[in-house]
């Protein structure tokens, strides 16, 4: 007879449950203020930081002083990101919920990216967000916490475009660590990527009107992507029960197939 006190291998763990409390980086402007906007309306608590607090962010976080964190943080300063991320926990609880949304774009062919803006690109895209990444795992993982995770990347990393070679690599790099990050950390934080089609925007700008055209032209929908669009993607990611985990979903209209 089974000793009914062993555990049941096929017994399912239970689901990873919705973010409540949200850190978000590069909050201040575009997607990223798109995103804690979206979370604060939806009822979440949000600590968001980016190089420079905007108006936009600054209204945000008066308008919900019990619910927001915000503050100036170059998320390449892990000594500040640390004891931004501390402070976040003091006032709003601890942190289930990541998304990794702070990045710097690219204006130059590769052959005339100056070695320090490489350096700069490659430190602000992928090593912060993954030491960022490492830093809240940890805590969720001390304190037996579940949580979630979502990385805006691009379809940069998955298809080629002219000027934009460190930018790409960068993004798949994330694309990468979201698989593996996912397979690491066993269900216990889900993780995932979201790679938006290009915006309307100063980072869409490198590739000149003549290839946004062409993109536009290939694009299924007729149109370039938007932070509205992205939204939902986002937020089911971090609140809906989907058993998605280690997955990078492109918004982009089908441009990219």
């Amino acid at each position: 007879m089974s000793d009914p006190t062993m555990s049941d291998p096929t017994t399912s763990a239970p689901p990873v449950p919705p973010s409540t409390v949200v850190l978000v980086s590069g909050g201040s402007r575009g997607l990223g203020l798109a995103i804690v906007t979206d979370l604060l309306d939806a009822g979440l608590r949000v600590a968001a930081f980016a190089r420079t607090v905007t108006p936009e962010l600054a209204k945000l976080a008066a308008n919900h002083p019990d619910r927001s964190h915000v503050g100036p943080v170059d998320v390449t300063d892990l000594a500040a990101v640390q004891a931004f991320v501390r402070a976040a926990e003091q006032h709003l609880g601890p942190i289930d919920g990541l998304v990794n949304n702070a990045a710097v774009g690219q204006d130059s062919l590769h052959v005339h990216t100056a070695t320090a803006d490489l350096a700069g690109i490659v430190e602000t895209n992928l090593t912060a967000p993954l030491q960022l990444t490492r830093l809240v795992v940890r805590r969720m993982l001390a304190q037996s916490r579940r949580g979630r995770i979502v990385n805006i990347t691009s379809i940069c990393g998955q298809r080629g475009f002219p000027g934009l070679v460190a930018y790409s690599a960068t993004k798949g790099g994330m694309d990468a660590a979201t698989r593996s990050l996912a397979r690491e950390l066993g269900g216990r934080v889900l993780v995932n990527a979201v790679a938006p089609g290009f915006f309307a925007s100063e980072m869409s700008a490198v590739l000149g009107q003549t290839q946004l055209d062409q993109i536009v032209r290939r694009t299924p929908t007729g149109h370039l992507t938007e932070p509205d669009e992205v939204l939902p993607v986002v937020r089911m990611l971090l609140r809906e029960q989907t058993n998605i985990n280690g997955q990078v979903l492109v918004v982009d209209g089908a441009a990219s197939i």
